[in-house]
């Protein structure tokens, strides 16, 4: 990682939810490289967000596809998007992330506009279930890190919009792959999708299953 060349904005005055993050006032510079990577270093995890780790492998993923239209299913604070959303602003492509809790909507946004990112990326608050169903258009970036027992659910909801070369990825494969077995055993029998599970971080002893729509 570059070393930052400029001195970083002063820290906001966070409220709320949002009190124990690492928010900076939004700049000119908040969109440099250099400012957006210190943010990501100086995040304060709780266990909701994706791992450094994790989230960097997303962001490769969707730029290396080029992808132009996401959905993220469980935005927590916006770690993960603020990554995938790099990436998609790259690609002049936009991100949807949804969340049904408010708290972790509100400092999503907050995050995103921190790092000049909430043009390319769209915090959506509600029940992905729902939302899913009235997300208009094609896709093919998808993260699923919510509820885990409904990832079948997700993806069934998201799967009529997905054109092939899509990508599904789905977070906590490993420790919870009972809870998605039904998920898990779709992508593993479907002629349509390859399917490996991946471990870009240890941190939480876990990994991600990658999963690619061939047709």
């Amino acid at each position: 990682m570059e070393r930052l060349a400029v001195s970083l904005p002063a820290v906001c005055a966070a409220v709320g939810f949002a009190v124990s993050l690492s928010v900076y006032c939004a700049e000119p510079g908040r969109a440099s490289n250099e400012f957006r990577e210190q943010f990501l270093k100086d995040f304060k995890h709780i266990p909701l967000d994706s791992t450094a780790g994790d989230a960097l492998l997303l962001r490769i993923l969707a730029g290396n596809m080029r992808a132009q239209r996401g959905v993220e299913v469980g935005s927590a604070r916006g770690f993960g998007a603020i990554n995938m959303g790099i990436a998609f602003e790259r690609t002049g492509g936009r991100l949807y992330t949804i969340d049904i809790d408010p708290d972790m909507v509100k400092a999503c946004r907050e995050n995103l506009a921190a790092v000049g990112l909430e043009k390319t990326v769209t915090a959506i608050e509600g029940d992905a279930l729902k939302v899913l169903g009235e997300l208009e258009g094609e896709f093919d970036f998808v993260f699923l890190d919510a509820v885990k027992q409904d990832y079948f659910r997700y993806f069934k909801a998201i799967e009529p919009k997905l054109r092939p070369g899509a990508m599904v990825v789905a977070d906590n494969v490993i420790q919870s792959a009972d809870a998605m077995k039904d998920f898990l055993d779709f992508m593993r029998a479907s002629p349509d999708w390859e399917i490996v599970v991946v471990r870009a971080s240890m941190e939480k002893n876990d990994g991600m299953a990658v999963c690619h729509k061939i047709r």
